[in-house]
């Protein structure tokens, strides 16, 4: 179970910032002003799939900044905040090469989830996504990590987690499922070997 943001994708494709980094320049809205008025206000609904995007963004942006409409930022926001990890990415194939499932387990509306899949083409590279929207629940409530493990069929015991929020971390381990702290710093490969070298037969793996 692969976390997304921050973990397999980690901002804006050309540098890496956040994805509002230049938000303001670009289409004239005010970052504070979208955080305030929109993610603080709406978002929680949203990423547990009790409203849309589509639904609560244009309302938003008819007050904060009528110039610019709901695909338009959609649009902007998912193409600035999809940086590819590919080295984790060759990492995870060589795991599935290996006979174990890869699912993306994210906290993520239904659109983004979509995007993820199917526009950055993760669905090629993954066996499928547990996400927030579509659970009900996000990380680290327990009911995310119930749902996924009911929605991959295997016992919580055989499911590793790799995240980078030490909170999901603490919960993923609380319900019975290993988990990594995620930094980007090492590949996936030598963190499998040096941690989990017998229970999930890293050893059949390509590791040099």
């Amino acid at each position: 179970m692969v976390d997304v943001d921050g973990v397999l994708i980690r901002g804006r494709p050309e540098d890496g910032r956040h994805w509002s980094t230049f938000l303001e320049s670009d289409l004239g809205l005010r970052t504070d002003d979208l955080h305030r008025e929109f993610f603080d206000s709406h978002w929680n609904d949203i990423v547990i799939g009790r409203a849309r995007l589509e639904d609560r963004l244009p309302e938003v942006l008819e007050r904060i900044a009528p110039h610019v409409t709901a695909d338009r930022l959609i649009e902007y926001w998912f193409e600035q905040d999809a940086r590819l990890d590919h080295r984790l990415l060759q990492d995870l194939q060589t795991v599935r090469s290996g006979g174990f499932q890869v699912h993306l387990a994210t906290n993520q509306e239904h659109r983004r989830a979509q995007y993820l899949m199917h526009t950055l083409g993760l669905a090629d590279t993954v066996d499928g996504i547990q996400y927030s929207a579509q659970i009900g629940a996000k990380k680290p409530d327990v009911a995310f990590f119930q749902s996924a493990t009911s929605g991959v069929g295997l016992l919580p015991a055989d499911i590793l987690l790799i995240d980078d929020t030490p909170e999901n971390v603490r919960a993923a381990r609380a319900y019975g499922w290993e988990a990594i702290l995620w930094a980007g710093e090492e590949s996936l490969l030598d963190v499998l070997k040096e941690h989990f070298p017998t229970k999930f037969a890293v050893n059949k793996l390509q590791v040099s």
